[in-house]
């Protein structure tokens, strides 16, 4: 089974976004028993609780659910576990690299990098307004879309 790990700062706009929305993506195609998907924080601030509602309203609006997801810090198992550890951001980008295993440093991404949407990173929504979780949403999509068509032609073997 290929894991997939989203990472943004707290856990709670981000990354439980693009969760939200590969689970969905990874549903739609059938793979639900052949791709985990999970998502953290690279802190422990918000650590149980549900995603931000600004993120859960503007994703419930398109058909994504998030009322599944609770916050939760990375841990040093993650990198053994997950075959992608793909942060939102430089930012959590440098702090995943930080803490990661030697080893595992290869699994660590941004994840905007698997699409060819000319932004790198997925922005903090958190101190804006509602068309920050627009946009979030909007790149999340399309990143999640190009990371799904990867993982099926890269990790074939793995998908039976």
């Amino acid at each position: 089974m290929i894991q997939v790990l989203f990472v943004c700062l707290g856990n709670i706009c981000r990354s439980p976004t693009a969760h939200g929305v590969f689970v969905h993506l990874v549903e739609q195609a059938g793979l639900s028993g052949q791709i985990g998907v999970d998502s953290a924080g690279t802190s422990g601030w918000h650590k149980g609780a549900e995603p931000d509602g600004r993120s859960m309203a503007e994703a419930s609006r398109l058909g994504y659910d998030l009322s599944f997801i609770r916050s939760r810090q990375v841990s040093i198992s993650d990198f053994e576990e997950f075959d992608y550890v793909l942060a939102m951001d430089e930012s959590n980008l440098g702090d995943l690299l930080d803490i990661c295993p030697p080893d595992y440093r290869h699994k660590v991404q941004l994840f905007l990098s698997f699409s060819d949407v000319s932004e790198r990173e997925v922005p903090d929504p958190y101190y804006g307004g509602a068309q920050g979780f627009t946009e979030v949403l909007s790149l999340v999509e399309k990143g999640g879309v190009s990371l799904l068509e990867h993982i099926k032609h890269h990790d074939r073997s793995e998908l039976r």
